[in-house]
């Protein structure tokens, strides 16, 4: 509905007509032969020209200027209010997305402001209770107060407002920008309170309001912000541009389903301090917007889940338990093994596979590393039986006289799978005068990282969600210089799992020796040997060794 243009050309017509009384000279056509003016955008909005970008400012009236800056070209009109008034804050807010146009606060350098005015090209500024106006040469702009009455609004702005959300209650500080992103355009926040903490005092109208039309927004745009109140008035000048708008604090990954939900975004914004540098937010923004999860939900491995794995290699039972059986037999018994683990756990567990691909060798083979590596299509149907039972993967490696890096590389096609992680398996990595069975082998921290740095950045490249890298371990010395491990790298969680078979007592001293001095950032696996262990510890003693294990695996 637009009720200003005939109202507006009727009121000018009354004024010329009146004026002509007073001179009683002036003869007045009745019927003018111009038309009323055309109806003009309040404003037209950009997609910035950066594909992510990351804004940090914590001043609301910065905020505001920046994101005018950012996402209009021009403005016929501008709401303006007072940055200390939340009250006229949120009314002008949902003015803004209502008329498609932008809101900027008094509490700016006042040079600033009228600059973007300026930029703008502004002709209509629409005050919304007390502000401030020193500063701002009001010669060539026409002031229509916000009347506080929801119809005179209405007609005012030429668009029609939902009266019935003025009975809603002004929203605490801290769901400000979550409410003015949950604005439907129209819906209005009630005018009270407007007159105090702003400064200054409520302009006087003057000049005429043109008829409007709502701004031109973009498709394509999204922003991510992380809900601080003083965000509000860049959060709503993104829903007037034409913005999808997610509040999500933190790695976006962490709210996959928000971010996700939006579409895919052509540009993104995030506003806050919680989302780390711009590279960074970058790249998990786009992660979270593929929405692809992992099995038991989000895009972080350890995001309140734990993990209970089968381990061996498919077809040689005497590698393992996830031996002995077929594809769809192994998926129900890893099913049935996590199971076990339900009741004794608030958080999510998840059924796990983890597959050797490259097995250690008692003979040299062909390429002399001592190492079998199976074709990584051999086990597709695996991992995508695991991906549809909703059940993770890890590949395991022992590499003989070969690098961990250069046999994870053959395997970048099972990686590309969401539901695929890796682990590295020390005590099969031989120099080159050992073979396996003779010795327990070694690797240094600097070949770990080398695949930590290798799996976090094809994790990127490929916007996966977070994967998981397994460290066995069961001797301080299989890992040297362990104290330099890389746990910086967020598209990849370090786990480090103790390997040590036997009866319980000297399980858990291999446990307290493999903890300690442990790098910080790091989760804790522990595996349960089913013919080896004596006796064997049920899910719920496995359950109280302290820290509780986020993964265990039976061999």
């Amino acid at each position: 509905m637009r009720f200003r243009p005939a109202t507006a050309w009727a009121a000018l017509t009354a004024l010329t007509l009146g004026l002509a009384g007073c001179t009683g000279t002036t003869t007045v056509d009745p019927d003018p032969t111009s038309p009323p003016p055309e109806p003009e955008p309040a404003a037209v909005a950009q997609r910035p020209e950066q594909e992510a970008s990351l804004v940090q400012q914590t001043d609301p009236a910065a905020l505001a200027l920046s994101s005018s800056e950012e996402f209009f070209t021009s403005a016929k009109a501008v709401v303006l209010a007072s940055a200390e008034n939340e009250s006229a804050v949120l009314r002008a807010s949902s003015i803004g997305i209502a008329l498609g146009a932008p809101v900027l606060l008094t509490g700016a350098d006042a040079e600033d402001l009228e600059a973007e005015l300026l930029r703008l090209g502004v002709r209509t500024l629409i005050p919304v209770g007390a502000v401030d106006l020193d500063g701002i040469d009001l010669t060539s702009l026409n002031v229509q107060p916000d009347p506080g009455d929801t119809d005179e609004l209405t007609e005012l702005i030429g668009q029609h407002l939902d009266t019935s959300f003025t009975d809603v209650q002004t929203p605490e500080a801290e769901d400000v920008a979550q409410s003015v992103a949950g604005l439907e355009p129209g819906e209005l926040y009630p005018a009270v309170d407007l007159d105090g903490h702003g400064g200054g005092e409520a302009p006087e109208r003057s000049g005429h309001m043109p008829p409007l039309l709502p701004g031109e927004g973009v498709e394509g745009l999204h922003v991510l912000a992380d809900g601080q109140d003083y965000q509000a008035v860049a959060v709503a000048n993104s829903r007037a541009a034409g913005a999808k708008v997610a509040i999500v604090s933190g790695d976006p990954r962490s709210s996959v389903a928000e971010v996700s939900g939006l579409g895919d975004p052509e540009a993104v914004v995030g506003y806050g301090t919680s989302y780390g540098d711009e590279t960074t937010f970058a790249w998990q923004a786009a992660t979270a917007a593929t929405g692809d999860e992992l099995p038991g939900g989000g895009q972080l491995v350890f995001d309140d889940k734990r993990y209970i794995a089968l381990y061996g290699h498919p077809g040689t039972p005497s590698l393992g338990v996830l031996g002995e059986q077929g594809t769809d037999e192994t998926i129900d018994l890893a099913a049935g093994e996590a199971a076990d683990y339900d009741d004794l756990t608030d958080a999510t567990v998840v059924p796990t596979l983890e597959v050797i691909v490259t097995v250690a060798a008692g003979s040299a083979g062909a390429d002399g590393n001592y190492s079998s590596e199976f074709p990584a299509e051999d086990f597709v149907p695996l991992v995508e039986a695991a991906a549809e039972a909703g059940q993770y993967v890890v590949l395991d490696f022992q590499p003989g006289r070969s690098s961990f890096l250069d046999q994870v590389r053959q395997y970048e096609e099972l990686l590309a799978y969401p539901n695929v992680g890796v682990a590295l398996d020390p005590e099969w990595r031989l120099t080159d005068d050992q073979v396996p069975l003779e010795q327990i082998g070694s690797v240094g921290v600097q070949e770990v990282n080398e695949v930590v740095n290798y799996v976090a950045d094809f994790t990127r490249e490929n916007a996966l969600p977070q994967k998981m890298v397994v460290l066995h371990q069961f001797q301080q010395r299989m890992i040297t210089h362990r104290e330099d491990l890389d746990t910086s790298r967020g598209e990849v969680a370090l786990l480090i799992h103790a390997d040590g078979n036997g009866d319980p007592h000297d399980k858990r001293a291999t446990w307290r020796n493999v903890r300690t001095d442990a790098p910080e950032g790091v989760h804790w696996g522990w595996k349960n040997f089913i013919d080896e262990d004596d006796p064997m510890l049920t899910p719920a003693q496995t359950y109280r060794i302290e820290p509780q294990p986020d993964y265990v695996s039976y061999q």
